[in-house]
């Protein structure tokens, strides 16, 4: 099994003949608008896509969407729409974005809330929440999503979330091997942090026994949170030996701890 790194929070996870594309956002640099205005007069994305997104999106063979809907282009949008449609790649989502997908023109299965067979796995939801505060009821909180494939190890997707009591209780209970956590502190220049603020990161170690993949850094104008600036604080409360920060168009291959 293998996960590697497109850009932001768009990766491809590997397993058997079987790409899965989660949440692609594939425009080009510039292309997209500013979420930022305090302190910032780049548009989005900041990045190119990696250099080897040819060969990484030839491969894609299915996708998965955690959210997608109230102006979510960092996680579908115009570019990755048509990728998807043109290919006919077969899409997994939640039932709440079931209808707008398809509206679009692409080809959805949802999944059950209380969980679902993922190819010959499991795979589970877990709801994320975007931010707390005023913000909450103008945002789209989405899932997260627990994949469990046989002799595979556990893979828990955050999503686009900060941490609640809910994921805190599913991390101890579940303990996955690994977990994908966007560790950008995305911030707009009002309200609390939409992603996991420093605070947050840190607890996600205190809590969990698995490795950290970190994403979602680099790549968008209101994420804080740097590669470098992750790797500062968790040098500071030494837990490198945690986590994994893959570059753009870098794989991780997982190993069952």
């Amino acid at each position: 099994m293998k996960i590697t790194q497109v850009r932001n929070a768009t990766i491809i996870i590997e397993y058997k003949e079987n790409h899965i594309l989660v949440d692609p956002m594939f425009a080009n640099k510039g292309e997209l608008p500013r979420w930022r205005y305090i302190g910032s007069n780049q548009r989005n994305p900041l990045v190119d896509l990696p250099q080897n997104f040819a060969s990484l999106s030839d491969s894609v063979t299915h996708a998965l969407i955690t959210h997608c809907q109230k102006g979510h282009a960092d996680h579908l949008d115009t570019r990755g729409k048509k990728f998807l449609r043109d290919k006919e790649i077969p899409i997994f989502s939640t039932f709440h974005d079931e209808k707008y997908l398809k509206k679009k023109g692409l080809k959805v299965t949802p999944l059950k809330k209380e969980g679902d067979q993922f190819f010959d796995g499991e795979i589970q939801q877990v709801q994320a929440r975007h931010v707390k505060g005023f913000l909450t009821p103008f945002m789209e909180h989405g899932v997260g999503y627990y994949i469990t494939l046989p002799k595979q190890p556990s893979v828990y997707l955050m999503g686009d979330t900060i941490l609640t009591d809910t994921i805190r209780d599913f991390i101890k209970e579940k303990q996955p091997d690994y977990i994908v956590a966007p560790t950008g502190v995305a911030k707009f220049d009002i309200g609390s942090p939409l992603l996991l603020p420093p605070e947050d990161i840190l607890e996600l170690f205190k809590i969990s026994k698995g490795k950290i993949i970190a994403n979602h850094m680099d790549a968008l104008d209101h994420c804080r949170m740097s590669r470098e600036d992750l790797t500062k604080l968790l040098s500071e409360n030494d837990l490198m030996n945690r986590v994994v920060i893959p570059n753009d168009g870098e794989s991780v291959h997982l190993e069952i701890n």
